[in-house]
């Protein structure tokens, strides 16, 4: 009985963080498409209005 519980929670302590990295590269992912398109707009403004300053 003592090790069906240890197994029952190695296992729910697995799966806890595996959702929690799951969540967090989720939240990683649209951070990252965000700034994509930010850095895609910057870029289009600079190329549109000339400004080749840094």
């Amino acid at each position: 009985m003592n090790i069906l519980v240890i197994i029952i929670a190695v296992i729910a302590v697995i799966l806890l963080l595996t959702g929690g990295f799951v969540s967090s590269l989720n939240f990683l992912l649209y951070v990252g498409a965000i700034l994509l398109v930010l850095a895609i707009i910057v870029f289009l403004v600079r190329f549109l209005t000339g400004n080749r300053r840094v």
